[in-house]
């Protein structure tokens, strides 16, 4: 075996060299200030403040059946609410935002946040007793971005659109993420806001904001809505036709959009995210009658709907421990050819 060399005990530094170390010292300490200014600045603003969190998932009962459902937790492993319990804003006061990915790109499975379940798992979304999926329209393959939701947004039944009209939805605001990344469904991402498109589903207003992943290689290169059009041609107009179709190889007619299917800049929707926070205030302060829907949350202090989290680690145990999941359905992958008069 050979024998490890003895350290050799380090020589005193003369007080030359120490005044280089010191000099050297206090010049990192510069470059490093000046980079987190940089980054700051690149991010949209000399004191951006970045809402750092992690988040894990935890799946219980069987994918692809009614008793599935993804529980998402906090940094420390406790249970919460991805509905009311993980903040809008990822930097203060400079349009980023936390994002809720429910359905990752090209998949079929319509995934939601639970709104009438406690804690508000995110699970499969079931009409006449079956479970849920899009169906592929040529060119498409499932959903053309990553799909998901605004934490801490309600679009509000009881209030009418002041640009269409139309009552709210009931539903946390949906995203599209843009980016190239393919999320998983539960990741918790943050978001650069670009602009909305106004989607009215069977007469309720149904906002669609576009956005990109701030990790996204290009994510700096896109600010507003035109740049959509400049970097990604054709996905607008993808984006517009998908939302007005996918619903007609169901039987369903082609929905509606608000502005002649207009995509609406970043202030806009930026505005749109704003008032249905304020809704959300009123939901989660009991200032308004949510129906059916859960508020219950751990974070929310002053909500008369907080709950410890022992309660809420006692609300996922009583759901199904997490089973091996079935196969989908064969015909989910059927590809569907509208005629032109659709």
């Amino acid at each position: 075996c050979k024998s490890s060399p003895v350290p050799r005990c380090p020589e005193i530094p003369s007080a030359a060299a120490m005044y280089v170390v010191e000099r050297l010292a206090h010049s990192a300490r510069l470059l490093f200030s000046w980079t987190l200014r940089s980054a700051a600045k690149d991010l949209g603003g000399r004191h951006a403040r970045i809402m750092s969190r992690s988040y894990g998932k935890e799946e219980r009962g069987q994918p692809w059946t009614p008793n599935h459902g993804l529980y998402l937790k906090n940094s420390e492993g406790k249970y919460i609410s991805p509905f009311h319990d993980i903040p809008l804003c990822a930097v203060i006061d400079k349009g980023l935002f936390n994002m809720v990915v429910e359905v990752p790109r090209w998949t079929n499975a319509k995934m939601e946040i639970a709104t009438k379940v406690p804690l508000n798992p995110i699970k499969q979304d079931m009409k006449n007793g079956k479970m849920r999926y899009v169906a592929n329209i040529f060119p498409y393959k499932g959903y053309i971005w990553n799909y998901g939701a605004l934490p801490q947004t309600w679009e509000d039944p009881c209030h009418k659109d002041p640009h269409t009209g139309c009552a709210g939805d009931n539903d946390p605001i949906d995203v599209c993420d843009i980016g190239s990344r393919v999320c998983s469904c539960g990741d918790v991402i943050q978001v650069k806001v670009l602009g909305a498109l106004a989607l009215i589903d069977e007469g309720e207003m149904d906002y669609k904001i576009i956005a990109i992943n701030l990790e996204d290689p290009e994510a700096q290169i896109f600010n507003d809505i035109d740049d959509v059009r400049k970097y990604k041609p054709g996905y607008l107009e993808a984006t517009v036709n998908w939302f007005k179709l996918y619903k007609v190889p169901d039987g369903m007619p082609e929905n509606q959009l608000g502005f002649n299917g207009e995509f609406k800049d970043r202030n806009f929707a930026i505005g749109v995210i704003k008032y249905t926070h304020q809704y959300w205030q009123s939901l989660i302060n009991k200032k308004t009658d949510g129906g059916g829907i859960c508020c219950k949350n751990v974070s929310i202090h002053d909500s008369p709907f907080c709950c410890s989290h022992e309660e809420a680690e006692s609300i996922v145990q009583l759901a199904p421990k997490y089973v091996k999941s079935s196969s989908i359905p064969d015909d989910v992958n059927k590809w569907h050819f509208l005629t032109n008069e659709c």
